[in-house]
């Protein structure tokens, strides 16, 4: 008997930055103050969830004529949100509370993090950048990768984001996401 452990796996990476283009930095609580530690930057890194829809995206389109749109150039898009509850991620179609509207993938994404055969030649990048502006939300705690930017579009993976970020409408939000298949 043959058994397969392939799997998908993603890292997400939020960074929100002034409206200089310098990350910003969290607050200090209570116990960094005390303890003279220095600010931490805004820069969230998180796994993701490959959702129930995005098995069947993936599955779409290993078939000779596929039928749903790929997470692509031309339909990319990420939305974020403010209702991460943490239960059934796996079965989220979009984000919970959506703050903002829909943000293209930047120009050149997604691409393959490698070459082909070679070391990360399995790993697929996507980003999205809010410029200042795009939003205007405290406690933005979830991100979903779509195949589109309507309310039929599908959800491919979704994120927690954590800790929660705060984006005025002078900052912006770029969101690196990189999904890996593994076949082992």
């Amino acid at each position: 008997m043959i058994t397969s452990k392939g799997k998908f796996k993603g890292l997400v990476t939020v960074t929100v930055r002034d409206c200089n283009g310098h990350i910003k930095y969290y607050k200090n609580g209570f116990w960094r103050s005390l303890l003279r530690l220095p600010h931490k930057p805004m820069i969230t890194k998180h796994h993701n969830t490959i959702t129930t829809i995005g098995d069947n995206l993936i599955a779409d389109l290993m078939i000779s004529n596929p039928t749903q749109n790929k997470v692509d150039a031309t339909n990319g898009y990420m939305l974020v949100g403010t209702g991460w509850t943490g239960s059934t991620p796996k079965n989220n179609t979009s984000v919970n509370t959506a703050t903002g509207t829909y943000k293209k993938l930047d120009s050149g994404f997604p691409k393959i993090k490698g070459s082909f055969g070679a070391a990360n030649g399995n790993v697929v990048l996507y980003r999205a950048s809010f410029a200042a502006g795009d939003l205007n939300a405290n406690g933005i705690n979830e991100v979903a990768l779509m195949n589109g930017n309507t309310a039929a579009s599908k959800c491919l993976a979704y994120a927690q984001i954590t800790p929660s970020v705060n984006v005025t409408s002078a900052d912006s939000l770029q969101i690196d996401w990189q999904i890996t298949v593994s076949g082992s």
